[in-house]
């Protein structure tokens, strides 16, 4: 893979739970890794907590797997379909700006309405890009592992501190530490590495 990469979340939080470990590695070996979040969820804040605590949450857990600029888009959680057109814009334009050669997204199989839009509209936009989905299995019924990020302790850590970033979230089963501990351990057991991350492999393009 060349070193140029855009992770595509839906909403915050989504790009680490499903790469977080891989984008620190990424980094850490020297790829332009940009990010950004189609929404913000504002809608769906918790009363308790400002309106915008997302922004500040996704900008504290980018830093800490090595990004400085998230950039962070306002379309209104759950209503994605709706906007399918922008959001193809906004993938274009963003393609047009960063010039990835390799861009993620959600699966092919997970099933929030939101993840299914920006995963269709992702390879609406990116044709020319390999493209590889991640994996979030609160989401999916079924899983394609075609392709695995190998992990070391401290990648993995890396991931695990940038998700406690997220105080909002921190009562969602998925964000529990042996949680993603586990996950990481059996996809690496597939390779026989420590941990992983896989992925589905949506295109694969060679130059």
């Amino acid at each position: 893979m060349t070193k140029r990469m855009l992770i595509i979340s839906p909403h915050t939080d989504d790009g680490e739970l499903g790469c977080g470990g891989s984008i620190a590695r990424f980094i850490r070996e020297g790829y332009d890794v940009k990010y950004v979040a189609l929404s913000c969820c504002e809608q769906s804040v918790p009363e308790e907590y400002p309106r915008d605590i997302l922004r500040t949450e996704v900008k504290a857990a980018t830093k800490r797997l090595g990004i400085d600029d998230p950039i962070l888009l306002e379309y209104e959680v759950r209503k994605f379909p709706q906007y399918r057109q922008q959001i193809l814009d906004a993938l274009i334009e963003l393609k047009k700006e960063i010039k990835p050669v390799t861009v993620f997204t959600p699966s092919s199989f997970d099933t929030h309405q939101d993840h299914k839009v920006t995963r269709e509209e992702t390879l609406r936009a990116f044709k020319q890009c390999t493209i590889l989905g991640y994996e979030q299995p609160w989401n999916n019924i079924t899983f394609n592992t075609l392709a695995f990020v190998s992990l070391n302790e401290e990648y993995l850590q890396m991931k695990i501190d940038a998700l406690g970033c997220y105080e909002t979230q921190k009562e969602r089963s998925y964000f529990n530490c042996d949680f993603i501990r586990g996950l990481a351990l059996t996809r690496g057991t597939q390779i026989e590495e420590r941990y992983a991350e896989a992925f589905e492999v949506i295109k694969w393009v060679l130059r």
